[in-house]
């Protein structure tokens, strides 16, 4: 981007934040002031049910760092694809050249969130704009997108909120604080751009004239968004108190947005959730690669995980877990009352990887037979239990067993267990299984042979009278 490139866009973008501001306070709020007949605004619960119901989403990580695939002239870059032009030191000016071979043909915004569907998933978090500043939507903040820069030429945002609606699916967008291309924000810290104790005298500049008003055009241009997902709040620029001022800022203009607790710097590393020092910002911890080890009460959040070692694509990481696996860590997520964000990272083509696609549709045909288990449910209320996991919804408990005892006896710790009855999930009839009672010991007589190699599920019926 030239200077004079950016100096117009940041008079636009000025001029749109503003015209975004009028347009919400004027239309979107105005329906959220309280007044005779008006409605109330939301109590956090009301705002965060959708999210607690839906317990499973789809990440896609995709944008210029498709092109390398992880390699750089012939060198194979150690870490994840994403990061290829900090992990290479790629000077920006060299980085931009991969625009003009972003051409993703195969893109089919319908076919993405048909597979979503299928796979039992409630929303999509899709990257607006990871580290390297490249936009995947048409901004008028900035040339440095899809439409101005590529070949391509067709705003993926847009196709995007047009195939959710069609299919009740929740958008929502990855966007990251951090800028390596911007030169009000990291660019300047070439060739090291994750220089976290480096700061620019101009960020400032580029959180009111370029940040700000890109976050108001998502927002106006393919709102209602779920949820908001920060990422590189790590940066040295970047404050609590500035984490706090925006996460206001941007309720102000959706008041039933969802915002991560990246927004601030109040979690702790990767483990993800907040330190408990103090209030922080944000509705939500956000546990990567990881999950904790147990149940967090009255704390949300959400793990996000790869299905191999990458969240953008590289051509040759072929590290994938099993099918098994991601089922299983959906079901102990759930169990502790946790949210399940599972990567995927798309080619240069716009196609997802096929072995993407086949663990979804795997999934997916779990789902169809579980997905009460999974939505709208709570943490166990009996801990771990060897044999598998526990979720709780109203009057049932839903039993998750990963190990299916050989002599046909499923014993479950339940002090004064009062049970209307048993039954398999996977039973349309829903034909009652034998329970006995011995003290705080439950145990429910099962067929031979499991439902599901991977995860059977027995619902059992507590009396409430």
């Amino acid at each position: 981007m030239t200077r004079t490139t950016l100096r117009q866009s940041v008079v636009i973008g000025t001029v749109l934040c503003g015209f975004v501001l009028a347009t919400f306070a004027g239309g979107c709020l105005e329906s959220f002031a309280l007044g005779s007949g008006e409605k109330k605004p939301l109590t956090d619960d009301e705002r965060m049910e959708w999210w607690r119901d839906a317990r499973f989403g789809l990440f896609v990580h995709w944008g210029l760092y498709a092109v390398p695939a992880g390699t750089y002239k012939g060198k194979r870059i150690d870490g994840i694809g994403e990061w290829i032009m900090h992990r290479a030191q790629i000077p920006v000016e060299e980085y931009e050249k991969y625009a003009a071979a972003f051409n993703p043909v195969g893109f089919n915004a319908d076919e993405w969130v048909r597979l979503v569907k299928q796979a039992g998933m409630k929303y999509i978090v899709i990257t607006s704009k990871h580290h390297d500043g490249f936009c995947l939507w048409d901004s008028a903040v900035t040339d440095y997108d899809i439409m101005d820069a590529t070949p391509f030429k067709r705003d993926i945002l847009a196709e995007l909120a047009k195939a959710c609606k069609k299919h009740k699916i929740k958008l929502c967008f990855y966007h990251s604080i951090m800028d390596w291309h911007h030169p009000d924000a990291q660019r300047p810290f070439y060739p090291n751009y994750n220089d976290t104790k480096r700061s620019n005298p101009n960020f400032e500049r580029y959180v009111e004239t370029y940040m700000k008003p890109q976050l108001a055009e998502l927002l106006a241009k393919y709102g209602p968004l779920g949820v908001l997902w920060f990422d590189g709040e790590w940066i040295k620029d970047w404050t609590e108190p500035q984490g706090k001022a925006l996460y206001a800022w941007l309720r102000d203009l959706q008041p039933d947005l969802i915002i991560n607790n990246r927004v601030g710097k109040g979690r702790k590393g990767m483990e993800g959730l907040n330190k408990s020092d103090d209030e922080y910002a944000g509705d939500f911890g956000t546990p990567e690669q990881q999950i904790p080890a147990t149940g967090l009460p009255g704390v949300d959040w959400e793990t996000c995980m790869t299905m191999n070692d990458t969240w953008g694509f590289k051509a040759y990481d072929d590290n994938w877990k099993s099918s098994e696996d991601l089922i299983r860590k959906l079901v102990d997520i759930t169990s502790k009352g946790g949210n399940f964000l599972l990567n995927v990272g798309p080619t240069p083509e716009g196609l997802i990887p096929q072995p993407s696609i086949q663990r979804l549709k795997v999934i997916g045909d779990w789902m169809a037979v579980n997905s009460e288990s999974i939505y709208g449910t709570t943490a166990s209320p009996i801990g771990k239990p060897d044999w598998g996991r526990c979720t709780a919804k109203g009057d049932k408990l839903y039993l998750h067993v990963f190990d299916w005892p050989s002599n046909g006896k499923l014993e479950v710790s339940l002090a004064q267990a009062d049970i209307a009855k048993a039954y398999l999930l996977a039973d349309k009839k829903k034909s009652a299984l034998p329970v006995a009672a011995h003290g705080d010991t439950l145990t429910v007589s099962l067929p031979g042979e499991a439902p599901d190699a991977v995860a059977s599920v027995i619902v059992l019926v507590q009396n409430t009278k």
